[in-house]
């Protein structure tokens, strides 16, 4: 999931992916807010910003293509085979342009070492192609990379949205000891990852050097400190990752700090809460 910025604020991106989920308008208080800061590991320097949609800075950063990359992958959501091993992994995120809007139909090419290191040159194990959805979303079954000499754990892809040029850039992975040492390491580039059992999810989100217009401003919603009924959570509440809350009788835990708002009660922002 997206993490909360340094000052604690829920990163624009984060509220878009929680309504985009709920098929709901993002929250006009939503407009304006910092960009988001990965997850940082014990002692890992804060990294640099992910820009902001609209905010006029660089889109995600591209990065070397590398001598693995073979053009023609087949079309798949899942790089796992019979008998894979491995520690699994679900990647997901949403590709957005210029005014923080998403955008369908985007191509994104993904391929990766193997557990042990691994590329397969000769066939198409671990590389796949798959297109955004409605939505601008995509997801990605597939195993946490090995390590090979020289290199942190990382995942490649090249992203293109409909008749713009191709984005190729790699993804990192937090607290990873090699991310000191390899020289194509960004910070900016990693994904915020967490246990899920036994596996791990992953999240990120692409920004595409896509002009968009960005569309009529929402009317403001009124914010309101009362609580629901049959619930402890409450609008206007600031909230820390781990508490945990009622709301119309299920209990949720909070997964990213923010202050709560009117529209993004637990039910409704899958990318804030998660029901227990």
């Amino acid at each position: 999931m997206d993490s909360e910025t340094s000052t604690g604020h829920v990163s624009r991106k984060a509220v878009l992916r929680a309504a985009l989920a709920a098929g709901m308008a993002a929250p006009v208080v939503l407009m304006g807010v910092p960009a988001l800061a990965r997850t940082l590991s014990a002692g890992e320097a804060a990294p640099a910003l992910t820009p902001e949609c609209d905010d006029g800075d660089d889109p995600t950063p591209p990065q070397m293509e590398g001598p693995y990359f073979k053009p023609d992958s087949p079309l798949r959501t899942s790089l796992l085979e019979s008998g894979t091993a491995g520690v699994r992994l679900t990647f997901s995120g949403y590709v957005f342009g210029l005014a923080c809007r998403p955008i369908s139909g985007v191509l994104l090419d993904f391929w990766q070492a193997d557990t042990n290191g691994g590329y397969d040159n000769t066939g198409f194990r671990f590389r796949g192609h798959q297109f955004t959805d409605a939505q601008g979303a995509f997801k990605l079954t597939t195993i946490v990379p090995g390590l090979y000499p020289g290199r942190t754990r990382h995942l490649h892809v090249k992203i293109q949205a409909p008749g713009r040029p191709v984005l190729t850039t790699q993804l990192y992975f937090p607290g990873e000891p090699r991310n000191n040492t390899d020289s194509l390491f960004d910070a900016r580039l990693l994904m915020n990852v967490r246990d899920a059992g036994a596996a791990k999810e992953a999240a990120f989100d692409f920004v595409l050097n896509v002009p968009q217009d960005p569309g009529p401003s929402p009317t403001p919603t009124a914010t309101t400190t009362t609580q629901p009924p049959g619930g402890s959570w409450a609008a206007g509440t600031a909230y820390r990752a781990g508490d945990q809350v009622t709301y119309g009788g299920p209990a949720y835990v909070c997964l990213q700090a923010h202050t709560g708002q009117t529209g993004w009660e637990p039910p409704h922002v899958p990318a804030l809460w998660r029901a227990l």
